[in-house]
């Protein structure tokens, strides 16, 4: 059996990129950093989201 990292870095960011888009979504306006109109949590959950998803589909 080999070892295959791709999986746990996967689910990681995978999972650290959707509670980060929840707390974008959900957290209070004064807590959220607004940089020229660009909520940085929603937009840096979903990169977050999108490698750990390209790390789990690299991984099939």
């Amino acid at each position: 059996m080999q070892l295959d990292i791709r999986k746990p870095i996967g689910w990681l960011f995978s999972l650290i990129g959707v509670l980060l888009i929840l707390q974008g979504l959900l957290g209070s306006a004064s807590l959220q950093g607004a940089f020229l109109g660009l909520n940085i949590d929603i937009a840096w959950g979903l990169v977050m989201a999108a490698f750990g998803a390209a790390m789990l589909l690299l991984r099939w």
